[in-house]
């Protein structure tokens, strides 16, 4: 939906007939409903790989009560998409998919991950707040994960191998048609307006390649900054995917040198941050489903 925001209108909207204005109104809050909340479901098949992107509604109040007292955890994100999916599947079953549930089963439900020295900084800088001891509660309140996603199959799987072979960033930036591109929010919460705490994906397709970017981007106002990056990345003709996963972060005290209006954004903050760890692996693909060459990832 293109629309065009007015910011010194207000003259032309009161000469407006109120009925005209209600419905126009109306009209304005209905397309940006539908625009920010429609369901949507893209299938793109490429080779013997298929790529499902599912987006839906935020889980209802009742099923969100549900699954915190399954995963013994006082709460879950205030905007939970439990049904929005991110799939890349082969015709024989083995694949991998980015889900939000799988995503909250690796948050700590038994402790923080802000330490203490973050927890006293957190209570000091908000001493006036109702919220301001919510850090003593026995769960990871950030929903800090390490989701680095679900690997596909049942009788075929991929193997994860530890492996010293990195993601040739390079061979990314080169120009190259982009046959389908999507991301898929799975949740966010703003920590009682502390801050923003957030996981997506997204998935580029080329004629010979695709690259998936999953990151989990934290920020608790005046604390820290942290970042969990999963990147997925398979060239046709190579039997495994690559998978790289790293974490940075950093205490917003040590990025006074950084303007705050980077704090906001993950891109941008990226930099800044400190690289705590990287671990990679190769996601080897059943042997009896080598691919015999570059064909495999045409459309």
């Amino acid at each position: 939906m293109d629309y065009v925001t007015c910011t010194n209108c207000t003259d032309v909207i009161y000469a407006i007939h109120p009925v005209l204005l209600l419905d126009l109104l109306l009209a304005t809050l209905a397309a940006m409903m539908s625009h920010g909340f429609k369901s949507s479901k893209q299938d793109f098949t490429f080779g013997p790989w298929r790529v499902t992107a599912a987006k839906t509604h935020i889980m209802k109040s009742k099923d969100i009560e549900r699954l915190a007292d399954e995963m013994h955890m006082p709460s879950l994100p205030e905007m939970l998409f439990g049904d929005n999916v991110l799939r890349i599947q082969h015709t024989d079953g083995f694949g991998i998919e980015f889900n939000a549930i799988d995503a909250l089963k690796r948050v700590n439900n038994m402790e923080d991950s802000v330490k203490v020295a973050c927890a006293q900084e957190w209570q000091e800088s908000r001493a006036d707040s109702e919220h301001s001891k919510e850090v003593v509660k026995r769960y990871d309140w950030t929903y800090t994960t390490d989701y680095r996603g679900t690997l596909l199959g049942d009788e075929l799987k991929m193997k994860v191998m530890p492996t010293t072979e990195r993601i040739d960033m390079e061979k990314l930036k080169a120009r190259e048609q982009i046959m389908f591109f999507e991301e898929v929010l799975l949740f966010e919460d703003e920590l009682h307006d502390h801050g923003v705490s957030m996981i997506s994906v997204k998935i580029r397709v080329m004629p010979t390649s695709f690259f998936v970017l999953l990151r989990f981007f934290l920020r608790v106002d005046g604390v820290l900054i942290r970042i969990n990056d999963t990147r997925v990345y398979h060239e046709g003709g190579k039997n495994y995917m690559l998978r790289e996963f790293s974490t940075r972060e950093s205490k917003v005290s040590a990025l006074r040198h950084v303007p705050p209006a980077l704090y906001t954004d993950p891109n941008e903050i990226a930099q800044y941050l400190p690289l705590r760890l990287t671990e990679c692996e190769k996601l080897e693909m059943p042997e009896r489903n080598l691919p015999s060459g570059s064909a495999d990832m045409q459309q």
